[in-house]
């Protein structure tokens, strides 16, 4: 779990980890917070019985940060979370089992849940979610505090890497290389609930454009498109990950 600043979410994700159903290791990441966020998850993760540790990582971005923990991983199955999302009990349990039932899995993906929606607008978006899954099943179609790992896949895509993807949307330029190793498992009980700020990174990811010709692109011809014509884009409107650290996105325009 990368952590800049997340004074005011920590206390509900980790709440919300410390109920799961089956036992885990947490690796949190301070990368250079400067609200206590470091301290503040240290004494939730003995609240809260937690099996964890923070650790540190200057370099400025979700990228550096998720490198980071990686370097702390031993397990099988490696879920990256953000803590600005609450999980239900039965996350890790379910992604496990996903993983577990298909050898050729690579990654189970979770969908998004509003959590202030009614219930019939969250059937309405769960249908509509995991129907896309099932049309594209080789794209990404969730953010990283939704995505499940088998690490040694993880580790033959090349991980996570700022001097092979530096920029947003990492999330989806890693399941992009992680999908040459195994497949995409998803399923109706596996969902998590994101804070509505995510409202509001409009202004740094991708435009319509830009998303379309992602969702037209084949699989086969996908590397291309990160790198030789997102990353261009994205370099040019200075969208590197530490942008994502900022609060304030409306200054920067997405090209239509």
């Amino acid at each position: 779990m990368p952590v800049y600043n997340e004074a005011a979410y920590l206390p509900r994700a980790l709440a919300s980890l410390a109920a799961q159903t089956r036992k885990f290791r947490l690796i949190l990441v301070d990368n250079g917070s400067t609200d206590g966020s470091g301290d503040i998850a240290r004494r939730l993760l003995a609240r809260f019985g937690l099996d964890g540790i923070v650790v540190a990582e200057s370099k400025p971005g979700p990228v550096p940060a998720l490198a980071r923990g990686m370097r702390e991983v031993r397990s099988e199955f490696v879920a990256t979370c953000d803590a600005d999302t609450t999980y239900p009990r039965h996350y890790l349990a379910v992604a496990e089992r996903l993983l577990d039932e298909k050898a050729d899995a690579a990654v189970a993906s979770a969908y998004y849940l509003a959590p202030a929606a009614s219930w019939p607008r969250r059937i309405a978006s769960a249908v509509y979610q995991l129907a896309v899954n099932i049309l594209l099943p080789r794209q990404a179609h969730t953010g990283g505090a939704g995505q499940c790992f088998r690490v040694a896949a993880l580790d033959a895509a090349g991980g996570y890497d700022a001097s092979v993807w530096p920029y947003v949307l990492a999330d989806h330029e890693i399941i992009n290389r992680v999908l040459r190793h195994g497949r995409q498992v998803w399923h109706r009980t596996f969902w998590c609930l994101p804070s509505d700020r995510r409202n509001d990174l409009n202004a740094v990811r991708w435009s319509l454009a830009e998303r379309l010709l992602y969702h037209a692109t084949p699989f086969v011809l996908q590397d291309r498109y990160f790198r030789n014509f997102l990353s261009k884009r994205l370099a040019s409107r200075g969208l590197d990950s530490a942008r994502l650290r900022e609060r304030d996105w409306g200054g920067t325009e997405c090209d239509a």
